[in-house]
């Protein structure tokens, strides 16, 4: 599958549409062969398309974007002179990487099972989540085992969502300050499921979306392999610029507008209630559906946990409001259990869109998901310390190995979004995975590709002496006497 995971088929071939899907919407919308050979080579060094994958045929790939045949021509060509294609007559073109360069990205492994190119084990901080709170998940299963049985009588489907689960979400956006019936909610393998799913039931290919810029990385690939055109608000140090959000929507009334005004991803950035009320309106007024994921609502370090941005709306005026979530980041990504809130005929209709795909959510995981949802309130604030334990810890690391690199202290979320001084983060990431440190180099982030290339995202979730030793290569590869190339290999296609 290409929706942020490594393409990688049985016969080692890319489709026309699959690398289609994956491209951004700007290239897309004026596919120049220079801007359609860097997006595929940032596609490669990502890691989302896997090495040693087949191409397609230039003709096949121009009907697919819309373009010449000379167009892709022109791309393959320079991707051949800088290494990351290789063409043989009568078998195609497949994707490599440079003598000596290494995939990075999101998706990409650290050397072989995990080590440097050393023998050292690697640190991986391209994730920004942690393993599960120490014997939760035991407590957990105990609960739910003599349970199951009485549940193991009926067939098992349950497309909704597992009632008693449903009625636990609705029940804690009720006390969260937002009255939610269980009709309102819909349970989902994970918050990217649920964005997929609205994704799928709201937009058709071409439509106009909005989301935050810098943003998740994996909600631009759901976004990009919807194939929609992507508009964006910046997000900076000094947080959400409104009053060109609302110029944006106001101009290009999208169909779907993608926020985390909760502890922002990357930025960490919390989103003050005078902006999310403007922004309720600004959606309102122009009739663009707002997603709202909370998935880190509850990582609140240094303020108190915010109320639901749908609780601020006046009476009725958050009936296109969509929010989401997941247990991910407060216990467990392993754990595939994530909610979508909205309208009870938006449930109904987005439940069909899951059964085509999905008939129903593992039982198991939302029976196991239920003493953890009630527990929260005894169990979270352990899990917070700990991370506010582990953020100092990277800021003393970053100070003690990186002093040239600047940052802000974000009150929550999961990261820091590092400032490197200039315009190397996709080279630096390179370099890093071959020391063995795996880590999301800024442009993954970006609804533009190469944007935020002065930028990293550098997650507090591992242990503390995982993250001193992870910032110490990080500077070790920075700092190494050869220049790091702003931007790798792009000087050959600045246009």
């Amino acid at each position: 599958m290409a929706n942020g995971r490594v393409v990688q088929t049985a016969d080692r071939t890319i489709g026309s549409r699959q690398l289609a899907a994956l491209l951004p919407a700007d290239v897309l919308a004026r596919p120049g062969y220079r801007a359609l050979a860097d997006a595929v080579r940032t596609l490669i060094l990502d890691g989302r398309v896997a090495l040693h994958v087949r191409l397609p045929a230039e003709r096949e790939l121009a009907e697919a974007v819309g373009a010449s045949r000379a167009t892709v021509t022109g791309a393959y060509d320079l991707l051949r002179e800088s290494g990351y294609v290789r063409s043989r007559r009568g078998s195609g073109t497949w994707t490599e990487l440079p003598d000596g360069h290494r995939p990075v990205g999101a998706h990409a492994l650290l050397g072989a099972g995990g080590y440097s190119a050393d023998g050292e084990p690697g640190v991986d901080l391209a994730i920004a989540a942690m393993g599960a709170p120490e014997g939760s998940l035991a407590d957990a299963f105990a609960w739910a085992a003599p349970r199951l049985p009485r549940l193991a009588r009926d067939p098992g489907y349950h497309p909704f969502g597992l009632p008693e689960l449903r009625t636990a979400v609705a029940d804690r956006f009720t006390r969260r300050g937002l009255p939610t019936r269980p009709e309102q909610i819909l349970v989902t393998a994970g918050a990217q499921q649920a964005l997929s799913l609205v994704v799928s039931l709201l937009c058709r290919a071409g439509d106009r979306v909005v989301t935050e810029n810098p943003t998740y990385a994996n909600a631009l690939d759901a976004l990009r392999h919807a194939r929609l055109r992507t508009g964006s608000i910046a997000v900076s140090d000094g947080g959400w610029d409104l009053e060109i959000a609302e110029s944006t929507l106001r101009q290009t009334v999208p169909r779907l507008a993608y926020v985390i005004p909760d502890f922002h991803n990357p930025t960490g950035r919390l989103m003050p209630p005078e902006q999310r009320l403007r922004l309720l309106a600004a959606t309102r007024a122009t009739g663009t559906w707002l997603v709202v994921d909370e998935t880190l609502a509850d990582i609140a370090l240094d303020v108190p946990a915010p109320a639901p941005t749908a609780s601020l709306a006046p009476r009725g005026g958050a009936d296109h409001v969509i929010t989401i979530g997941s247990l991910s980041k407060t216990h467990w990504g392993g754990l595939r259990v994530g909610w979508i809130r909205a309208t009870a005929k938006m449930i109904t209709e987005l439940t069909a869109v899951r059964v085509s795909a999905d008939m129903t959510g593992s039982v198991l995981d939302q029976l196991v998901a239920l003493p953890l949802l009630a527990g929260m309130e005894r169990s979270l604030p352990e899990r917070l310390a700990q991370l506010r334990s582990r953020r100092e810890a990277l800021v003393r690391a970053l100070q003690r190995h990186t002093p040239e690199w600047s940052w802000q202290v974000p009150p929550g979320g999961l990261s820091l979004w590092v400032d490197l001084g200039e315009p190397v983060s996709s080279a630096l990431a390179e370099r890093a995975a071959a020391a063995g440190v795996h880590i999301g180099r800024g442009a993954r982030f970006g609804v533009d590709p190469g944007t935020f290339e002065h930028r990293l995202r550098i997650p507090y979730t591992l242990p503390e002496d995982r993250l001193d030793e992870g910032v110490r290569r990080l500077a070790q590869a920075f700092h190494e006497g050869v220049p790091l190339a702003p931007a790798v290999d792009r000087p050959y296609w600045v246009a």
